[in-house]
């Protein structure tokens, strides 16, 4: 099978596991593990920010960096495709008394103008105020969209401005940085609270990281707790997310160029299933016309390629370190041929 449902099937390489068998652990809710010390100042630096809060998950991450922005009863806007609003099962409502409201855009950037807009902060008694914005870069169902730097500049001026916090879902980060060559911390130090994953790109088996000021993430590393996700002898994970950035990081391009490769074969067959200048990191949402996409990935997956179906009419692949350029150009026949109701060659 070559497996393009997402980069978090990856599995940790020789290497990895040689780190997370050496680490040097102890127990991080009493904040004495060394490795996972050393990551959280390690990415908070690489970030521009102050200090770090090693987390299960980037939901988990997202959560506490949204909720250090928002209290119960303000709202967070952000688009309408973006993880926080589609994909962490409505935590923000269920767990923090948070709303959210969204704007519409076709691949998960939008205008300045849009998000002005948007927000109402300070919207008296009759009306919930906008306590933060929350953008996501890259934009995962907008395609592993790269959001433009100027466009970041403006909003975060925006934010200032208007007294509003600003949250990056960064999951990706890394892939805007390699694609685009803007320094992490140029990125980071635009936002207030920022997130940033180990397990999907970069291949590591589990953890995100929370970085913001000294005071946020004190009062994360309390919610954190009291949400039931302080751990242990994590510098056993931690170790593997810091080989990540020393070997991981540096190959990104590579699933970028497989991406290409893939979508440049769909759209040899099917030109009308995917816009090739809009596959610039590593997804590449495929347009199933009047295919059910269920159906398209379900086929896919007969003839030994997966893909996820994330609407009644989109399919996402999504390259990594486990699949090779001609991985990615076979998969890319498989899918076109699907899609252009011809046998796969």
């Amino acid at each position: 099978m070559i497996d393009l449902r997402s980069d978090t099937v990856t599995r940790p390489t020789r290497g990895m596991r040689e780190a997370m068998a050496a680490a040097e652990v102890g127990d991080d809710v009493y904040g004495e593990d060394p490795a996972v010390n050393a990551l959280e100042a390690r990415v908070a630096a690489l970030l521009g920010h102050e200090a770090g809060l090693y987390c299960t998950t980037g939901s988990l991450a997202n959560l506490l960096g949204v909720w250090c922005l928002v209290q119960p009863g303000q709202e967070v806007v952000c688009d309408r495709q973006a993880h926080i609003a589609r994909a962490e099962m409505g935590a923000h409502g269920a767990l923090h008394g948070i709303t959210m409201r969204t704007w519409d855009s076709a691949d998960g950037v939008t205008d300045t103008a849009t998000i002005a807009r948007t927000i109402t902060p300070d919207a008296g008694p009759y009306l919930v105020s906008t306590a933060a914005v929350a953008l996501e870069n890259t934009h995962n169902f907008g395609g592993g969209t790269v959001q433009p730097w100027d466009h970041l500049v403006e909003v975060s001026a925006l934010c200032r401005d208007a007294g509003v916090g600003l949250h990056l879902d960064g999951a990706r980060l890394w892939n805007a940085h390699v694609a685009t060559g803007v320094p992490l911390a140029d990125y980071g130090r635009l936002f207030d609270t920022v997130n940033v994953c180990f397990s999907k790109g970069l291949g590591a088996p589990v953890g995100s990281m929370l970085v913001s000021s000294a005071a946020n993430i004190a009062r994360a590393r309390v919610q954190r707790k009291r949400l039931g996700s302080g751990w242990r002898q994590a510098g056993v994970l931690a170790s593997a997310a810091d080989y990540a950035l020393d070997h991981h990081l540096p190959r990104l391009g590579e699933d970028h160029a497989a991406a290409a490769a893939f979508a440049a074969e769909v759209s040899a067959s099917a030109p009308d299933a995917v816009e090739l200048s809009a596959v610039v990191t590593n997804i590449v949402v495929l347009d199933t016309g009047t295919l059910p996409a269920a159906e398209v990935a379900r086929r896919a997956a007969d003839a030994g390629v997966l893909v996820s179906a994330l609407g009644a009419h989109m399919v996402r692949a999504v390259t990594h370190q486990e699949v090779s350029v001609d991985d990615a150009t076979t998969a890319g026949r498989v899918l076109g041929a699907l899609l252009a109701g011809v046998p796969a060659t």
